[in-house]
């Protein structure tokens, strides 16, 4: 959640390099948005304002700051509305400090109290205002300006990553807890941020913070310290991706970019990790893991519903096999034996996930990240790491992630599980241009034109379609805010069938014409006695389409990827139905991508 950016060492362009930051950072949040500078100049210049980051450009054209250093914030709200006043960077009462803020901070109302009894001012409903307010207090007492920062982190609990300048200062202060931070390294500049696409177009040496650092950028370069002021050796880590990968390449948004980007970050994902002819799988990661008594899944969102997938391929191998939503994992039965405890999180600094990984971590079990991010907090903790090789994903909703995902875990479950799966290794090695087929010769925008004005839909699926199920629904109800619902297919009957009406659409996926398929294909008959219409996402094999008013159809193949298949069929459907809804598909509403705060 929240993004942000700091730079020093652009000289006059330092303002124009914040806002281009912000817009790299917008899928983090995108309620408010602002920039503070500073220079010689005794009070901070701080621009802000409700809305997107085009209008803070609106703002800004008739009203430049200046300054040699700066941070900026684009917002997704947690204490407060997205009003101007709630919009960061907030400052002190004398002007002289300014902060932005990702995450919450836990005692902010006790620390609020005090400082108003104390004789501060407060203009905001947000918990950081809190933090430029200690701040001027230990300036108040004789702090210098990163001793009164370090001040300021060790009174504030929660989870946090935040930057400070000061007036007349020529540096910038970040610190995190819970929440990424990354420095970006260039010849004569320095720069800090939420995420690396925020910098990328100026460098690719990149320093990951972690838990309890505090960081210091100035003409001078960086440093990097724990909270009591001990040097920390960092190493300083390349970028394999282009700049050019987060814009959005002539298509409309970037959900439909990376829609179509999906075959070739499936190819990356499995290249060199796939012995067709050997019938083994090689993860370099692994390094031959051991076979594992069970295996607990923990994950959020999209995350989950692939979780959901690979549970499934494990308890096909003969290893139970479960799947916890992370933000519930503290209820659940401890893990037993040699379990493992795997966290799938795309962004790899899910605060849930993280939870619930360092609670496995704390139960004694193994754990091992599978994650999109080199770097990412989730990979740094874990004992393991399997990355999917996506690539950068912009798009809030989640898309060729997902793909990367399933068949990542495909290549985990083959090679815990010894390999030896020919089939599905042909299958695997056959995706990405299986995922092309469906992508050129989709229909899924005439179809979504004809249930434009639905009340409801409902996604129903079996064995490894009932994951894609419930990740068509969370696409469809993300992108479009209609109501949608995913059921394990035989589910339909006891309960939800009571609201299928002719105007709620039954999106059914069948594949294979096994004893799965055909009682799916049961499930659709007893939806056709309801007069609800039916959109079949099918292979051909189990006939299903005979009771379809609408085919999605895909290519025959093996059920593990027959399933990744028919989602990219379910993406190109909430997509358009979103599209000619004329919905923000790119920043859908009360959402963003990288969810930093429990």
């Amino acid at each position: 959640m929240c993004g942000i950016i700091g730079a020093i060492g652009r000289g006059e362009d330092t303002l124009d390099t914040l806002v281009h930051g912000l817009s790299k950072l917008e899928y983090r949040g995108y309620d408010s948005a602002g920039v503070a500078l500073t220079g010689d100049g005794e009070r901070i210049e701080i621009r802000k304002t409700a809305g997107e980051i085009d209008d803070l450009r609106a703002a800004l054209e008739t009203n430049r700051p200046s300054g040699r250093a700066g941070v900026g914030h684009t917002r997704w709200s947690t204490h407060g509305p997205p009003t101007d006043e709630n919009a960061h960077p907030h400052a002190d009462c004398t002007g002289e400090v300014a902060v932005v803020h990702n995450g919450i901070i836990e005692n902010y109302q006790s620390l609020r109290d005090e400082l108003v009894t104390a004789g501060h001012t407060f203009h905001s409903d947000t918990d950081t205002e809190v933090v430029p307010h200690l701040i001027e207090s230990a300036l108040a007492d004789g702090a210098d300006p990163e001793s009164a920062f370090r001040a300021a982190m060790e009174r504030i609990e929660g989870s946090y990553a935040i930057a400070a300048v000061f007036a007349g200062g020529d540096a910038v202060y970040c610190a995190r807890e819970d929440s990424p931070l990354v420095l970006g390294v260039d010849d004569g500049a320095t720069y800090l941020a939420s995420d690396v696409p925020a910098f990328r177009e100026f460098t690719d040496r990149v320093i990951y913070l972690d838990d309890g650092e505090v960081a210091r950028i100035d003409d001078d370069g960086w440093a990097v310290t724990t909270l009591a002021s001990e040097p920390v050796e960092k190493a300083v880590h390349t970028v394999e991706w282009d700049a050019e990968e987060t814009g959005k390449s002539g298509y409309d948004h970037y959900m439909l970019k990376e829609i179509h980007e999906q075959p070739r970050a499936l190819r990356q994902c499995l290249r060199g990790r796939v012995d067709e002819l050997g019938g083994t799988v090689e993860l370099d990661e692994l390094d031959a893991p051991p076979r594992p008594t069970a295996v607990q899944f923990v994950a959020c969102g999209t995350s989950y519903h692939a979780a959901l997938y690979g549970a499934q391929l494990f308890q096909d191998a003969g290893i139970p096999a479960q799947a916890f939503l992370a933000s519930e994992y503290v209820t659940s039965p401890p893990p037993a034996g040699d379990a493992l405890v795997v966290g799938v999180t795309q962004s790899g600094e899910t605060a849930d996930t993280l939870s619930a990984l360092r609670e496995a971590k704390g139960r004694g079990a193994r754990t091992l990240a599978l994650t999109n991010v080199v770097g990412s907090t989730v990979s740094r903790e874990c004992d393991r790491v399997i990355y999917i090789r996506a690539g950068p994903e912009i798009g809030v909703a989640a898309s060729k992630t997902f793909a990367s995902q399933l068949a990542a875990l495909n290549l985990f479950a083959l090679a815990t599980a010894n390999g030896g799966d020919r089939e599905a290794l042909g299958a695997l090695r056959d995706l990405p241009s299986e995922v092309q087929a469906v992508i050129d010769d989709s229909t899924a925008a005439e179809v979504a034109e004809h249930y434009l004005d639905a009340e409801g839909y409902f996604f129903i699926g079996r064995g490894l379609n009932y994951p894609v199920a419930l990740e068509g629904a969370l696409k469809l109800k993300e992108i479009t805010y209609r109501h949608a619902e995913g059921f394990a297919a035989g589910e339909l009957k006891h309960g939800p069938l009571a609201l299928v009406t002719r105007n709620t659409p039954v999106i059914a996926i069948a594949t294979g014409d096994d004893e799965l398929a055909r009682k799916t294909v049961g499930n659709v008959k007893e939806v056709e006695a309801r007069n609800a219409p039916v959109i079949a996402v099918t292979d051909g094999q189990s006939d299903i389409e005979r009771y379809a008013d609408h085919v999605l159809p895909i290519p025959g193949t093996h059920p593990r990827t027959a399933a990744v298949l028919a989602n990219v069929q379910l993406q190109l459907f909430a997509y358009h139905t979103a599209a000619q809804l004329g919905r923000s598909i790119d920043k859908p509403r009360n959402l963003a991508k990288s969810v930093t705060v429990e």
